[in-house]
């Protein structure tokens, strides 16, 4: 009986063997190697003639801020939303902060405490916070699948889900470059307003934000700064959107990174690692003790990056 269980166990875990190999085969998802040019073309963006803004009317908000909502049709004709908020008492133009939300957040995340009833966890309102009363504008919009762009019948966790799954990894890698296209499109937009100082603009983002903010600043060179804060680790098994493929756009920039040492999305070794590739000297390393989501009050170590 014993030897009869014995056989029945050993074939159930060699079954489970082979299906995880065959899974692999099929759908495991590969590393590959684009070509520069390749990556180039991927994320090239040219400026449109005209960009159809439309800005919501003028609010005055808490600190004497005024803020505006924007729509406008991007590159491809997709609608996008997000939101611009000036500094209260700044006479001349204004540096720009340009925030990135992170998976599954919107844009509302860098100008709310909470929004539909629930905690701005990551704290990216405070950044905003520390922007404005340091002299600069803000800005955000809601990323490719998100906020008022989401699919309900498949969102962007839909999106991840398949690309580890299933290894579907091109409409992760659309998601991922389309929004970044959106924001050159944007920055196109805002660079040529008399309220903002286009010699100074900066990108700050969360999690896959933060992914996001290091590719954004390697691909414009109209980016002077970025703060990454808890990007996931990303390898070339999705090379277009890795930031590691880009990372030399940074020369001569100023990049923060803001690391946990026990992300579940990033090992200590892949942070250091990803740290260590930034190039040139003007860079710093800000490690927080535990998970994903950084400790209350992180924001303040910030302050100096602005």
């Amino acid at each position: 009986m014993m030897k009869k269980a014995g056989k029945y166990m050993a074939g159930l875990l060699g079954a489970a063997a082979l299906a995880g190999a065959l899974w692999w085969a099929v759908f495991g998802l590969k590393p590959y190697d684009p070509s520069p040019a390749e990556l180039q073309a991927r994320h090239a963006h040219a400026a449109l003639p005209a960009l159809d803004m439309r800005l919501g009317p003028e609010e005055l908000i808490a600190g004497g801020h005024r803020a505006q909502t924007l729509r406008f049709k991007s590159f491809d004709g997709s609608e996008n939303v997000g939101r611009i908020v000036y500094p209260a008492n700044v006479t001349g133009p204004a540096p720009l902060l340009v925030g990135l939300h992170a998976l599954g957040r919107n844009h509302h995340r860098w100008f709310s405490p909470e929004f539909m009833q629930r905690p701005t966890i990551e704290q990216t309102d405070r950044i905003t916070a520390l922007a404005l009363a340091s002299g600069y504008a803000v800005l955000a919009l809601d990323a490719r699948e998100h906020g008022e762009r989401k699919n309900p019948d498949h969102t962007a966790r839909d999106i991840l889900r398949d690309l580890h799954w299933w290894g579907r990894r091109e409409p992760y890698e659309r998601m991922i470059i389309d929004t970044l296209k959106d924001y050159r499109v944007l920055l196109d937009w805002a660079a040529a307003q008399p309220g903002i100082d286009a010699r100074r603009i900066r990108v700050a983002g969360y999690s896959m934000g933060g992914q996001m903010a290091l590719l954004l600043g390697a691909l414009d060179p109209r980016i002077e700064a970025v703060a990454a804060i808890v990007p996931p680790h990303l390898d070339d098994k999705v090379a277009m959107v890795s930031p590691q493929r880009l990372l030399p756009g940074l020369a001569g920039k100023r990049v923060w990174l803001l690391s946990a040492d026990d992300d579940e999305y990033a090992s200590t070794a892949q942070n250091q690692a990803l740290f260590d590739a930034l190039p040139g000297t003007d860079k710093q390393h800000l490690r927080f003790p535990g998970g994903h989501l950084l400790p209350e009050g992180y924001t303040e170590r910030l302050r100096p990056w602005f």
